[in-house]
C-alpha cells in the first residue's frame, strides 16, 4: 500500500522577485525551485505530497520547512546541513519578460549522495518526480537521481521526469546524454518544447513525442506554451488547447503544470484529462508574480474550467 502520492526530489531555491516602488527597485522574498514548486502545486490539488532534498541550517532553510508544513507536504526525509546553505535566485523584469540570476553554487542540495536517499519513502510513493535540474546541480545528484529512479521502478513506483534544461548549469552534450538516459527510465515525461528541440535536434512536436516514446516512456506531455500541450502514448496523440489568460508572470507555470498533471493523473490515470486540467492550473498561475504564491488550489482550477 502506497502512503504517499508524490515524492519530489530536487533543489529548492529562495526567490527574490523585482518590484518597482517609489522609483526604486526592490526584491521581495518568495519560494522557488522546480520540484518544490511541483510538490506545492500537487498538494494544492489535493495530493499527498512529500519532498526529498537538503537545506542549510539557515533562515532560508527554515522558511522552506515552514512553507512545506503550511502546504501539508511531508518533509520528514529532508536533510539539514549544519554547515550548508540554501540556494537562492533573483527575478528581474524587462521588455523581454523575466530574467533569472542565481546564487546556488555549493548549495546543501547539490551535496546529496546516493547513500542519503530515503529508500523506504521512495518505495512508499505512487510517483517519484525529478528533473533535469535535479541532476544538473552536481555529479553526485546526477547519480542520486538515477539510483532513486532505479529503486522506484524496482518497487512499483511510477517515475516522472521534467527535462528542464538549464545550460548555465551544464553543457548541452552532457545534458543531452544524462537527460536522455533519465527519460528512458521514466514512465511519465514532462518536457517543454524549446528544451526538447535543443535536446533532440527535432522541430515538430509529433517527432519529439515519437522520439521520447521510442526511449521507453509510457506518457509524454509536451508543453508548447500558447499552443497547448501535446499528449502522446503508444496508442494515441492529442493536442490539448491552452487556456488563454492575461498573463502577468510565467515563472513556475511549467512546474504548476507538472504538479497539477500528476495529481490529476493519479485520480483517473487518463493523461488527456490530466493535461486539460494542468493547462488550466498553469494558466491561472501566470496571473500573479513569483513561482509559488499564484499556484491555484483545486477549487479555483475547477471553477475556471467550468466557466471557460
Amino acid at each position: 500500500m502506497k502512503s504517499i502520492d508524490l515524492l519530489a526530489f530536487g533543489e529548492p531555491l529562495m526567490e527574490f522577485a523585482e518590484v518597482q516602488r517609489d522609483g526604486e527597485r526592490l526584491y521581495l522574498p518568495g519560494f522557488g525551485g522546480d520540484v518544490s514548486n511541483t510538490a506545492v502545486a500537487a498538494a494544492r490539488q489535493g495530493a499527498k505530497a512529500a519532498i526529498f532534498t537538503a537545506l542549510g541550517r539557515d533562515f532560508f532553510g527554515q522558511d522552506f520547512l515552514d512553507l512545506w508544513h503550511r502546504e501539508g507536504i511531508d518533509c520528514s526525509s529532508v536533510i539539514l546541513r549544519k554547515d550548508g546553505r540554501t540556494g537562492a535566485y533573483f527575478i528581474s523584469y524587462g521588455a523581454d519578460g523575466h530574467v533569472f540570476s542565481y546564487a546556488r553554487a555549493g548549495s546543501a542540495a547539490s551535496l546529496i549522495t546516493v547513500d542519503e536517499l530515503p529508500l523506504i519513502q521512495i518505495a512508499s510513493a505512487q510517483i517519484l518526480h525529478a528533473s533535469g535540474i535535479s541532476q544538473a546541480i552536481s555529479e553526485s545528484c546526477t547519480d542520486a537521481v538515477f539510483a532513486a529512479m532505479k529503486h522506484a521502478k524496482a518497487n512499483g513506483t511510477v517515475v516522472s521526469y521534467d527535462t528542464n534544461l538549464r545550460l548555465k548549469l551544464w553543457p548541452l552534450e552532457r545534458a543531452r546524454a544524462i537527460i536522455h538516459a533519465a527519460s528512458a527510465m521514466s514512465d511519465i515525461l514532462l518536457p517543454g518544447l524549446d528544451d526538447a528541440r535543443q535536446l533532440t535536434g527535432l522541430e515538430r512536436g509529433e517527432d519529439i513525442c515519437a522520439f521520447y516514446l521510442g526511449l521507453g516512456c509510457g506518457v509524454v506531455a509536451l508543453t508548447m506554451g500558447k499552443n497547448g500541450t501535446m499528449v502522446a502514448t503508444k496508442e494515441r496523440l492529442d493536442v490539448i488547447p491552452a487556456r488563454p489568460v492575461d498573463a502577468v508572470d510565467a515563472t513556475g507555470a511549467g512546474d504548476t503544470f507538472d504538479g497539477a498533471f500528476l495529481a490529476e493523473w493519479l485520480v483517473h490515470r487518463d493523461p488527456i484529462r490530466a493535461a486539460a486540467y494542468a493547462n488550466a492550473a498553469a494558466a491561472l498561475s501566470t496571473l500573479g508574480k513569483g513561482a509559488v504564491a499564484p499556484i491555484p488550489p483545486r477549487g479555483k482550477v475547477e471553477n475556471f474550467l467550468q466557466s471557460a
